[in-house]
């Protein structure tokens, strides 16, 4: 199974230069175009979306591991190049008999976010396209454990992002930072404090209009403490991501993002399946409204 998963990323990655040359007229969007990464397009002044985002993060280290989350969101665009967008999560866990974890089944309302992008360069009179996120989030459920906690978080990402072929092919690179805080919800719990940074990239090709096929890989790094000073582990994740637009208004993303390699200080193997999963996808449904 691994190896048939590397297999078709390998062959998704090597879609564009296999593609007959044909003019392809749909305009370029990047904003919503990934599954893990963010685009440097933000949107028009006054637009607004709402969409909604499911993931599911699948497989640890033996037993069943089994985490899906739903977001809804609600995108706005206030002035140019700064886009705002809210948002509430519900998540679900099923874990059963995996090594580190407690057995837990548990759904519940899992916490909010606030996410704010600028975008300091634009595609159409740069060279690349530049926008600089921050999303502030804070949590009562684990990511990770599905535990009761109070959690804060930030998450900075640099995106650059360039049409290699107008209209066609594009190419675009994320750097994020990921501090954390968080502790068990009993008084008196000590703070856990952790950090994740990590570089991702992305090749999309538009293989007839309003369709682009393509592949995202990422490299994360994860840290105790949000200096940067104990390292914990790391993993490297590639796969295949679609995006469809479906009518004016409304758009679909869908990705597959599997975990090929990895380090953790807490347990030898190629994968580290204690900082992070086997598997993650995303589903992405958005409406302009």
């Amino acid at each position: 199974m691994a190896f048939r998963a590397r297999i078709f990323s390998v062959v998704v990655l090597c879609l564009p230069g296999s593609l007959p040359a044909v003019g392809y007229a749909a305009e370029v969007d990047t904003e919503h175009m990934f599954g893990f990464m963010i685009g440097s397009d933000v949107g028009d002044p006054g637009e607004r979306e709402v969409q909604s985002k499911t993931t599911a993060r699948l497989s640890k280290s033996g037993g069943t591991y089994q985490g899906i989350s739903q977001a809804l969101e609600l995108e706005f665009v206030p002035a140019k190049n700064f886009r705002v967008e809210l948002g509430g999560t519900l998540a679900a866990y099923n874990i059963n008999n995996v090594s580190g974890f407690s057995d837990t089944r548990r759904s519940d309302f899992q916490g909010g976010s606030a996410e704010f992008r600028y975008r300091f360069l634009d595609r159409e009179t740069a060279p690349f396209g530049l926008t600089f996120g921050v999303e502030l989030h804070a949590d009562r459920l684990d990511e990770n454990t599905a535990a009761r906690v109070r959690a804060y978080g930030t998450e900075f990402v640099l995106a650059v992002d360039r049409e290699l072929i107008p209209d066609r092919v594009v190419a675009a690179f994320n750097l994020l930072y990921q501090p954390e805080w968080t502790s068990l919800a009993i008084p008196g719990a000590p703070i856990q404090r952790e950090s994740t940074i990590g570089a991702a990239a992305a090749l999309m090709v538009q293989v007839v209009p309003g369709v682009f096929l393509g592949s995202e890989a990422r490299y994360l790094r994860q840290y105790d403490g949000i200096g940067l000073g104990d390292f914990s582990g790391d993993a490297v994740f590639i796969g295949p991501t679609a995006f469809v637009k479906l009518s004016e208004r409304s758009r679909l993303t869908a990705a597959w993002s599997f975990q090929v390699s990895g380090s953790s200080t807490e347990a030898a193997g190629h994968l580290n399946l204690a900082d992070f999963e086997r598997h993650q996808a995303r589903l992405i449904f958005g409406v302009n409204f």
